[in-house]
């Protein structure tokens, strides 16, 4: 008994009981962390997945019975209790109930997409063959049955014809490409178009502030003109070339009907695609979830962000992250670089460093309201007073944008910058710079040739830490620049192309809107699980991508050193 006592004293004392409880909790962590990202992906990612499409019947708390159609979204088992108290006739030796949530759509005909139904009266399920699943640009989707095709009052097809499927893809890839076009001249010709014209409203603007007046401002009046005119005749064509093809998109029309009956005319424009998921195999529903899900990339948001996808969002996130790191680098780095090497050791340097390492513990939000106040409304009015003041009262920069947003982020980061730097100049054995310096190179030659290139591996360790915390900060960037809805990209092609007074989408934000403002909760819900993981990856992505660069060098680094 007494050397069971010693050997477990001496297993307590080796400290191996602490190298598996550590062990255990990473373990644990690791468990949590691949749990958590597993249940978004399949509660985000499983939204793409063609679902069957179902019709039966149910009964109301009136007794009367309806035909409904659609996808069954979850169910859940509730007391039967509960549904007396709605007014729903259940028996009363039932004490559980299930209840179903079904999606199905036709907000324009019935004025709602998801309602529950109890299982009580409902009658089986069938899996219609002829059942169709629209997805609109408008009012979410149509679930019914195809009735007929026409062209303009004409009847080109009918269900019954042999043809019905084939001129219905045709017709809908043609109205898709139409549609592709029509998009292209409104964003790329037509917008350019109004930034020329715009242009010039603000040239003519600043002739006046200059003070130029009499033959002169008549003479350029007189340009101003003849320039506006070409505009104006070059907009004339594009506007006919876009009403043409207007037209044409309109021309074609799907007679709908709905599971109890009513008919409903959809224009071919105003349709993303129609499937027929009961007829659909494995891989045809394979090959619609990878274009839902690239469509979800890499397509504009819809319906209050409730449809369609992501990429302005992706796009600024981006962006925004791309623009903060060249800011802040530079700077963070020379601020540890002064206060390492040149700056003298005593209290007044101690204050500075407590002063850093407290900046980092400071609340976003407080850097969003100071980033309002200070760059805002002070440095960006300031610069538009300066330089744009023939856009006043319109604000360019002293509104909140792009460049605002990434310089409030660089702020929030840079006090994380600054002490990796330091740590990293830390660690470099005096050893190294003596020998420099002894063999004739400068203190600022022994600096930036030999002790910053070993010191790169931490600045990028810095710039890592930065990159995962500033692409997930939501709450400074809803004053400083970011908003629900900007699909306009901040790059395009009109000078100066990057555009940092734009506002942008940020994909933190956008989760927040979609998961706590949007009017469709339901059909918000799986979009929050998939935007979220989206977040998760393109962080992972960057930091991947950094540590990448920083092993390289640090490789780099250590070879040399050898």
């Amino acid at each position: 008994m007494k050397n069971l006592v010693k050997a477990q004293a001496d297993w307590f004392k080796s400290g191996s009981p602490w190298i598996w409880l550590n062990g255990g909790a990473v373990a644990i962590c690791m468990v949590m962390v691949v749990g958590l990202l597993g249940l978004i992906a399949v509660r985000g990612f499983g939204h793409f997945w063609p679902a069957d499409i179902l019709q039966t019947s149910i009964v109301d708390r009136e007794g009367a019975r309806h035909i409904i159609m659609g996808e069954e979204v979850r169910s859940e088992i509730i007391p039967a209790a509960v549904a007396r108290d709605g007014g729903y006739i259940v028996e009363q030796d039932v004490e559980l109930i299930t209840r179903y949530l079904f999606k199905m759509g036709n907000r324009d005909v019935n004025g709602r997409d998801f309602s529950w139904f109890l299982e009580t009266g409902m009658e089986k399920w069938e899996y219609p063959a002829d059942a169709i699943s629209i997805e609109r640009r408008e009012w979410g989707n149509f679930y019914g049955y195809p009735v007929a095709i026409k062209e303009q009052d004409k009847l080109i097809s009918e269900l019954s014809s042999a043809d019905f499927w084939q001129q219905l893809e045709q017709r809908l890839n043609r109205a898709l490409e139409l549609h592709g076009q029509i998009h292209r001249i409104e964003k790329s010709d037509i917008g350019r178009i109004n930034k020329r014209m715009d242009d010039l409203r603000l040239e003519r603007r600043r002739l006046e502030l200059d003070g130029v007046k009499g033959g002169q401002l008549t003479a350029a009046d007189a340009e101003f003109a003849a320039r506006r005119a070409e505009l104006e005749a070059e907009y004339s064509v594009i506007k006919k070339t876009r009403d043409d093809l207007l037209a044409q998109a309109t021309r074609d029309k799907l007679i709908a009907r709905t599971a109890d009956g009513k008919e409903v005319v959809i224009a071919f424009d105003h349709i993303v695609r129609v499937t027929r998921p009961n007829e659909m195999g494995v891989f045809a529903k394979l090959g619609q979830y990878a274009e839902r899900f690239w469509e979800f990339m890499s397509d504009e948001p819809r319906e209050a962000n409730t449809e369609g996808g992501i990429f302005p969002a992706i796009f600024g996130t981006l962006t925004m992250v791309i623009v903060m790191s060249i800011m802040v680098t530079p700077f963070g780095v020379l601020a540890a670089i002064y206060l390492r090497e040149y700056a003298k050791q005593g209290t007044f340097l101690k204050i500075i460093r407590i002063s850093v390492y407290n900046l980092a513990g400071v609340p976003s939000i407080v850097y969003g309201v100071f980033g309002l106040g200070f760059f805002v409304y002070t440095l960006g009015g300031n610069l538009d007073e300066l330089f744009y003041a023939e856009s006043l009262p319109s604000p360019t920069f002293g509104t909140p944008g792009l460049f605002w947003a990434s310089l409030t982020l660089a702020l929030l980061t840079l006090p994380i910058v600054i002490v990796s730097t330091e740590e990293g100049l830390s660690r470099i054995p005096s050893t190294i710079r003596q020998g420099s310096l002894a063999l004739g190179a400068t203190k600022a030659e022994t600096l930036w040739k030999v002790v910053v290139p070993l010191a790169t591996p931490a600045m990028m360790t810095g710039l890592i830490l930065a990159i995962a915390r500033a692409a997930g900060e939501v709450a400074p960037l809803m004053l400083v620049g970011v908003v629900k809805l900007a699909p306009a990209l901040p790059v395009d092609g009109n000078y100066p192309y990057l555009h940092l007074d734009q506002k942008i989408m940020h994909l933190g934000f956008h989760i927040y809107d979609v998961g706590f403002q949007s009017p469709n909760v339901e059909a918000a819900r799986p979009l929050v699980y998939a935007t979220s993981l989206t977040l998760v990856l393109l962080i992972i992505t960057l930091n991947i991508t950094a540590i990448k660069i920083r092993n390289n060098l640090r490789e780099k680094y250590r070879s040399a050193s050898d």
